[in-house]
């Protein structure tokens, strides 16, 4: 069976739909792909301090799901909206790779670091290794974000693990950082339409029963 699939048109969120469809494949079933640019990947002002658990990443393929244009999407399970919006349903979350935040840096941390991150929380992580760090504003692609390094902006970058791992980019001088990291970091998420019967079947043997928010 074919199924219509839509997710971001990034690297790390087609890294992601990799790992789907290979899980996918054992049970005769595959993905025929529709690549979106979210508000998300256009929008580089806004911070993601300030957003929370909005639609800021999945807005466009919420759209499509409820049209009928697509049939499941692919998502960070972390930047799901808090609600789900009205007509969809999770179908799965996947079990997932490391949820843990790493600090990418380039070369040995200076007294006073400049950090780049956009999460207060990653922020206070990372003071609790580097409690005279000074901090900058993030927004960009994983390979943007790393890029901030090579040009000498930063002189770390927080990023997730999974993320990493993913784009296999585990290469990396990394540190972890330590606390705790949002829920879902490092699994995934399947959206459907609410009323798709049929989907939710076909998905549930790749949901993870853990919970995941």
């Amino acid at each position: 069976m074919n199924i219509l699939c839509g997710a971001r048109s990034s690297l790390l969120s087609r890294a992601q739909v990799k790992e789907v469809q290979a899980a996918l494949l054992p049970f005769s079933l595959s993905l025929h792909m529709v690549w979106v640019e979210t508000l998300g990947d256009r929008d580089r002002k806004t911070s993601l301090r300030a957003l929370d658990k909005t639609d800021f990443f999945t807005r466009e393929l919420d759209q499509l799901l409820l049209s009928g244009a697509i049939r499941m999407a692919v998502h960070s399970a972390k930047d799901l909206p808090d609600p789900i919006p009205v007509g969809l349903a999770v179908a799965a979350v996947t079990k997932g790779i490391d949820p843990r935040d790493s600090l990418v840096f380039s070369k040995c941390m200076p007294s006073f670091p400049r950090i780049a991150t956009s999460s207060v929380r990653r922020e206070e992580s990372v003071l609790s290794l580097y409690p005279h760090a000074l901090f900058i504003d993030l927004r960009g692609m994983i390979h943007e974000r790393l890029q901030i390094l090579v040009q000498g902006g930063a002189d770390g970058v927080v990023i997730a693990e999974a993320a990493l791992i993913r784009l296999e980019l585990t290469h990396l001088p990394r540190v972890f950082l330590p606390g705790s990291t949002p829920a879902g970091q490092g699994r995934l998420a399947i959206l459907i339409r609410e009323d798709d019967e049929e989907m939710r079947q076909l998905m549930e043997p790749f949901h993870d029963p853990l919970p995941w928010n």
